[in-house]
């Protein structure tokens, strides 16, 4: 049980500071860059802003304990589903690898902390 407990918050927190952290530091700190990412892709502003958002809640809903197990589906979900849309958007605008790979190392990590929330819950 302890073993699924480390790879989960070892596996959420990369998700915590890659999702969450960065985004919203981004945001706060320096809001010029928010759409450095989405403009070239063709997105309007408010887009980046808004994904900055829900991605915040969706870090802050896996990674609350108490948090009911459906709303944190629902942000694994939410989360899974910006990550494929980014792998998408990449390989449709710009076709650079790197970009493309990146969303899809990070859903590999997201679907670590999944697994082992699931398996966490079941014993639990």
């Amino acid at each position: 049980m302890k073993k699924n407990k480390i790879i989960f918050w070892v596996a959420t927190t990369i998700i915590i500071l890659w999702e969450g952290v960065m985004p919203l530091g981004t945001l706060l700190l320096a809001p010029q860059q928010a759409t450095v990412g989405t403009k070239p892709l063709g997105y309007p502003d408010y887009f980046a802003y808004t994904l900055i958002i829900c991605k915040v809640l969706g870090v802050l809903a896996i990674s609350i304990p108490t948090i009911p197990g459906k709303l944190k589906e629902w942000a694994y979900a939410g989360l899974t589903f910006s990550l494929i849309y980014a792998f998408i958007s990449h390989a449709y605008v710009d076709q650079n690898i790197g970009f493309m790979l990146l969303p899809l190392v990070v859903l590999g990590i997201l679907a670590i902390s999944y697994s082992y929330n699931n398996k966490i819950q079941a014993n639990g």
